[in-house]
């Protein structure tokens, strides 16, 4: 019985430390769930302590388990319904997934470029979004903290953590399951069991599948794809668990899981389709694409995707936590120790159709050339502790991380005659007489060219004067790379407790970073030949050419074909050290009321493009880019009324990022570009309601963003070069930051006899309209749309047996995730400064987009048992 009523309280100190740093062991051991009735039971630990959510000078939007149950949020990406102001992503994998908030956020495609957004797990940092992405199994909470949060979670959550805390075991024994079917062929199992080992000991196993079939049909093209869906689902998940409580005064909780994901995904789709529809039409079975509308005009809405290479991804994730809490003798001050360890490896083997269309074009296998992985080790000790003026916490923090990225191109049967296309499309366009054909590669590479020769070769569609080499078909190149990172740093974190009204808190973290990057960029199978032959005959080229001759010949060395990848090494080192903090003051009017104004500066590290990038057709000598910082500033109140039945928070932030880390995607490769200034400011309210209906409560907020780049010029980019990509981004609203963004929440769960309760909930969120690409192009412009998700149960009252019937998206809204340029089809950019003062003109834009759409309507019913 000692265990137990300890279990059941948190007077013990070793629970209280265990509880306030994300153990979670104490609360979770209590018989059922108990809801939250009155805003004083909301427990958050967004400072590392056990704290009410109206006591704490940050803004959090705090999610139980029932509101997280009833929106159905099984992973990050469900999330973002309840949480206004962030989005969350995925593009050509799930691998590929990136949380924003308040608009600022790192797109996934670049496993060197570290996370804005912390995902936090059971205290455990994941390092990339990506590796927080999947099941998150049995939830007990999750918080989620904007703005730098740079003193207590460390680097890299500069915009904001998403801090998860999921079920620990209980010493009361208990038993659960469901399954699940839907729309879509989607069927899903979980369940979980713990309980009790022995007196001092607790387990807690949990164990998940999900199955569903893609949301986008596919048109293959010419094969040998096989799929005829895409975006499907097919992943499991264990997680086992055990608490040790060997005293009075210590805990210790160690988590171990593993996750799989085998599935096939992501195709893109055609929303607008440019005037390279013709080449990829003649190179296809059937049309290839999506035909374009009147005038190259914007397409409709469609899940029709094309893409005749595979779309496989096969994600690993396995790993294991220890987090040890130890209450420390009364001469050291009563103070807690705690310890948290922890090991991960993530790693993915994908395949892609690199131009999503019918045609053979280009692909990535999926053979274990293209992928990469993230493995890494953590140790962090937390001394905390209080007295009547004063809470006090030090610590330190170290982490080694081995990231490995491999990539590999293959070119199709198509690639050779569809670059002859364009390039005869462009010399038609200047001169009628030169015929468009897909013969004329070899015009550029035959040996020895001639000027005479070459014109001929252009003249005749290739059909004399040419016989020079093409692009080989299959692989062309195979790169790998390997970067090391260790990091250290020391922080604390104290409250000085002025008055009973007034407290002062005062948070330091250095860090100190260190990252290698060692690799190899090797062309295969002669790769490279096409662009040295093209090369080789400049002058004749030239000759007949003039002026076009280097955008032409820049054509034959795009960085998969280039000549000077071939055998190129690549060895950097490099260190940066950063002092962040913060500093709040906070001050409570009345018992009903808090305000606070906070100061914080955010820290994210330096790091490498692990791609092969290059200025004209010259690889960069590094690809390096430099460590990204804010300052934020705060000012917000929040309000506990109707006799501490409603929450009402409010905060105004003003928030600048200097080298803002901004990777995108060229057309050609993915390059990371630290823009000189973005500012985000805006303003989060939040309420929490628990009205006089028994059973019946509303939670929501709205965000108002304002978030925009600086000014700058070429001169202000390491890469004066990617300007013209980036000219619209100048004093511009920067993408996935809508001016408005509202969430709101109404869940009612009540009994309606002694045996039988009924509930429902609708959980549904707004967002005005934004820009989905970072280049800010207006096709890829998302306009204003809401999504709505509910749920209808009838189960026990004691909750053994619960049937929901539920619906995701239940307007079946459509909207697309990400936009992007097709790669090869057609170009957005000039290479000269347009009437309206970028590289950007309207009505020369010929470049096809497409997009990576949001999830349809879904729905089905789950079945739930509980002993």
């Amino acid at each position: 019985m000692r265990l137990t009523n300890l279990l059941r309280t948190t007077a013990s100190a070793a629970v209280v430390g265990a509880v306030a740093f994300g153990f979670a062991g104490a609360a979770s051991a209590q018989d059922g769930q108990d809801r939250a009735t009155t805003v004083d039971d909301i427990i958050v630990t967004a400072q590392k302590r056990e704290q009410n959510l109206q006591d704490v000078p940050i803004v959090v939007t705090s999610l139980s388990q029932e509101v997280l149950e009833d929106a159905g949020v099984r992973d990050i990406k469900d999330l973002q319904i309840l949480t206004p102001g962030m989005t969350v992503t995925s593009t050509s994998s799930e691998a590929s997934t990136t949380a924003r908030i308040r608009g600022v956020g790192t797109v996934g495609d670049n496993p060197g470029l570290e996370s804005s957004v912390g995902v936090v797990i059971d205290g455990v940092y994941r390092s990339r979004n990506s590796v927080g992405f999947g099941d998150l199994g049995e939830l007990q909470r999750i918080e989620v903290l904007k703005g730098p949060q740079g003193t207590l979670f460390g680097k890299n959550t500069s915009a904001g953590v998403i801090n998860i805390i999921t079920e620990a075991p209980s010493f009361t024994p208990g038993f659960n399951a469901e399954a699940t079917v839907g729309n879509y062929g989607a069927m899903a199992v979980s369940g979980s069991v713990t309980g009790p080992i022995s007196d001092t000991v607790a387990f807690r196993l949990y164990a998940g599948r999900r199955l569903r079939n893609g949301f986008m049909d596919i048109d293959t093209g010419d094969g040998p794809r096989s799929e005829t869906d895409d975006n499907n689902q097919d992943f499991g998940t264990v997680r086992g668990q055990l608490l040790w409580l060997p005293n009075d005064n210590a805990s210790i909780r160690f988590i171990a899981d593993y996750s799989s994901r085998d599935e096939y995904c992501c195709i893109g789709t055609q929303i607008r389709t440019g005037p390279t529809y013709p080449f990829i039409d003649a190179l296809s079975v059937g049309p290839g694409q999506r035909p374009p509308a009147a005038g190259f005009g914007m397409l409709p809405f469609s899940r029709t995707g094309y893409a005749n290479r595979s779309s496989g991804q096969e994600v690993e994730d396995k790993g294991w936590s220890v987090e040890a809490n130890f209450d420390m003798p009364s001469f050291l001050g009563g103070s807690t120790l705690t310890s948290v360890s922890s090991w991960r490896k993530w790693t993915s083997s994908l395949g892609q159709d690199i131009d999503y269309t019918g045609a053979d074009i280009a692909y990535r296998e999926q053979d274990g050339d293209y992928g990469f992985s993230v493995e890494n080790v953590t140790q962090e000790f937390r001394l905390a502790g209080a007295n009547d003026s004063l809470d006090w916490l030090v610590g330190a923090f170290v982490t080694n991380e081995d990231i490995g990225r491999t990539d590999s191109w293959y070119f199709g049967a198509d690639y050779t005659p569809f670059l002859s296309f364009l390039l005869s499309a462009r010399l038609n366009a200047a001169n009628p007489a030169l015929p468009i054909s897909p013969n004329t590669i070899g015009c550029y590479t035959r040996a020895a060219q001639t000027p005479v020769g070459f014109g001929t070769c252009l003249a005749t569609g290739g059909a004399i004067g040419g016989g020079g080499p093409g692009f080989i078909v299959g692989q062309g190149f195979e790169d790998r790379y390997e970067q090391g990172s260790t990091s250290v740093a020391l922080f604390t974190n104290n409250t000085w407790h002025v008055t009973d009204a007034f407290d002062v808190t005062l948070g330091l973290r250095y860090t100190m970073d260190e990252k290698t990057l060692r690799g190899q960029q090797t062309n295969t199978n002669g790769n490279g030949a096409t662009c040295g032959a093209a090369l080789a005959n400049a002058a004749a080229i030239g000759a007949v050419l003039g002026a076009n001759t280097p955008t032409v010949l820049g054509n034959f060395c795009l960085p998969w074909s280039n000549i000077a990848f071939n055998n190129r090494s690549v060895d950097e080192d490099f260190d940066d050290s950063e002092l962040s903090g913060t500093i709040k003051a906070s001050y409570r009017l009345n018992p009903s009321i808090l305000t606070y104004v906070s100061y914080a500066r955010g820290y994210k590290s330096f790091g490498y493009n692990l791609d092969r990038v290059q200025a004209g057709i010259t690889p960069v000598a590094s690809t390096l880019f430099p460590s990204e910082v804010v300052d934020s500033y705060e000012i917000g109140a929040k309000m506990t009324l109707l006799d501490r039945s409603l929450l009402l928070n409010a905060t105004y932030f003003d928030q600048t990022f200097d080298n803002f880390q901004l990777n995108t995607f060229l057309g050609t490769a993915f390059v990371v570009e630290s823009i000189p200034e973005l500012t985000s400011r805006g303003v989060d309210a939040d309420f929490l309601w628990f009205s006089p209906v028994e059973g019946l409560t509303f939670q929501g907020g709205v965000t108002w963003t304002e978030a925009e780049y600086g000014a700058f010029t070429a001169a202000d980019l390491a890469s004066p070069g990617n300007f013209p990509q980036l000219s619209l981004l100048p004093g511009a609203t920067a993408s996935f930051a809508p001016e408005w963004s509202g969430t709101l929440a109404i869940n009612f769960d009540r009994n309606v006899r002694d045996d039988l309760r009924v509930g429902f909930s609708l959980a549904g969120k707004y967002m005005t309209e934004y820009n989905t690409g970072s280049d800010l192009l207006p096709a890829k412009q998302q306009d204003a749309f809401a999504t709505l998700n509910g749920r209808f149960l009838l189960g026990s009252v004691d909750e053994r047996w619960t049937a929901e019937f539920w619906v995701q998206n239940l307007t079946d809204e459509e909207y697309i995730q990400v936009a992007y340029n097709a790669p090869l089809q057609g170009s957005a950019f000039q290479s000269t400064i347009q009437p309206n003062g970028t590289y950007y003109n309207p009505a020369l834009d010929s470049q096809t987009y497409d997009a990576f759409l949001g999830a349809p309507r879904t729905y089905g019913a789950t079945l739930r048992f509980k002993y």
